[in-house]
């Protein structure tokens, strides 16, 4: 049986037909672009306040990734609870590759108690970018050597200014405790309180990293008296190590940046690979220099669980058992 198709209807087919052509041709520019990533701004946490070090690496690995990216990464910081503020405001935003944290190593060491409701397996890596000495650090003009904080912390008890309870610089001051010094965490949530609470006389100690005081130590505001390390440190050659005075406890700072566990492995690549290149620039070297950091402090998100896994251990050596 031969169908015949009226000829008023072939003009209204065509246009049908030339419609879906149209509407194909404009939809894969359209699924493309949905797949793109990032297209819009990602907001970039720093549980801390405004000035220290996470604040810093934010700030400069922001300003490096943003060109490469092709979109802003805005620095929002969020201070509170040892850097758990936060991490909470990450970890409770949408697991869509638009929001990430830095880590630090204070607030990971949180990780020790048992208690802490947030696990290493809420958080995907997407690389470590600096890791750091840390020391003990006094006023120019008071306890010039840690032969003078062991005589005083002796006699007297001797505030420390730390980040927060159970974090590494907590882990410092008690595993001195355990020592026999007198020394007694006060924890300061804003890094400028922290930094100048030795020189207005609030702290007598500062635990620190070294590259997060270095505009102190150069206007000789400040000193370091014990260094936790290895090996002596070139810029700082007459001040002893942790580790020739037989002080076993040696946890070096990192920052980290984090992002919620469920981002989509393709999103936190483009993260991870953006950061690489950031950390391979002429300007992230130099500022590693200017921190007094480790020089190949760069890990990519393949190997970060296991460096962080490597951390936490170390970090439960020393923890205070509840």
């Amino acid at each position: 049986m031969t169908h015949q198709i009226d000829a008023g209807r072939i003009p209204v087919l065509r246009l049908a037909a030339a419609t879906l052509v149209s509407l194909g041709a404009l939809g894969m520019p359209g699924a493309q672009a949905q797949d793109a990533y990032p297209s819009r701004p990602i907001e970039y946490i720093v549980p801390w306040g405004p000035g220290g070090g996470a604040d810093q690496v934010a700030r400069k690995t922001a300003q490096l990734m943003q060109g490469d990216l092709k979109a802003s990464l805005p620095v929002i910081n969020v201070p509170g609870a040892t850097g758990q503020t936060g991490l909470n405001k990450m970890l409770t935003a949408p697991a869509d590759g638009y929001t990430m944290s830095v880590m630090t190593g204070d607030t990971f060491g949180l990780l020790t108690d048992p208690s802490t409701k947030w696990k290493l397996d809420d958080l995907v890596c997407a690389a470590v970018m600096i890791k750091q000495p840390s020391a003990f650090f006094t006023a120019a003009d008071n306890l010039k050597t840690w032969a003078d904080v062991m005589r005083e912390a002796k006699a007297r008890p001797l505030k420390v200014a730390i980040t927060g309870f159970g974090s590494p610089d907590d882990m410092h001051v008690n595993y001195f405790a355990g020592k026999g010094l007198k020394l007694v965490s006060v924890p300061f949530a804003k890094p400028a309180e922290r930094y100048t609470a030795i020189l207005g006389g609030h702290a007598d100690i500062l635990y620190e990293q070294l590259g997060d005081v270095k505009s102190f130590l150069q206007s000789n505001k400040m000193r370091p008296v014990l260094i936790f390390a290895e090996q002596r440190f070139p810029a700082f050659k007459d001040i002893p190590v942790g580790k020739e005075l037989g002080y076993d406890i040696i946890i070096n700072q990192f920052r980290a940046v984090m992002m919620r566990a469920g981002t989509d492995p393709k999103q936190v690549k483009v993260i991870s690979d953006a950061l690489a290149k950031a950390a391979a620039s002429d300007d992230y070297k130099k500022y590693l220099a200017d921190q007094y950091a480790d020089a190949n402090s760069f890990v990519p998100a393949e190997k970060a669980r296991a460096f962080l896994e490597n951390e936490l251990q170390s970090m439960r050596k020393f923890a205070i058992k509840k």
